[in-house]
């Protein structure tokens, strides 16, 4: 007998209710990295741009997706 898959999870579409999010938080870019403050401030903040007014700081979502997809590469490279 097949197994059965789920299908995949649907995207929220962006709406002015819901916008697509381009850039996250300090705490948002680390929550969307699976990873904790501490860790993101200490590992991964200094290896992403950032755009900063005042004392906000705003870590674009495509700054974050090509930090993941260049430290993945380099992943497989110690190996």
């Amino acid at each position: 007998m097949a197994e059965r898959l789920s299908p995949p999870p649907r995207r929220v579409p962006a709406t002015a209710t819901n916008p697509t999010r381009l850039a996250y938080s300090r705490a948002d870019a680390a929550k969307a990295l699976g990873v904790s403050t501490d860790f993101f401030d200490e590992h991964i903040a200094h290896e992403v741009r950032a755009v900063r007014r005042g004392r906000l700081r705003l870590y674009p979502v495509r700054e974050l997706e090509i930090w993941l997809e260049r430290s993945a590469s380099l992943a497989l490279e110690d190996r």
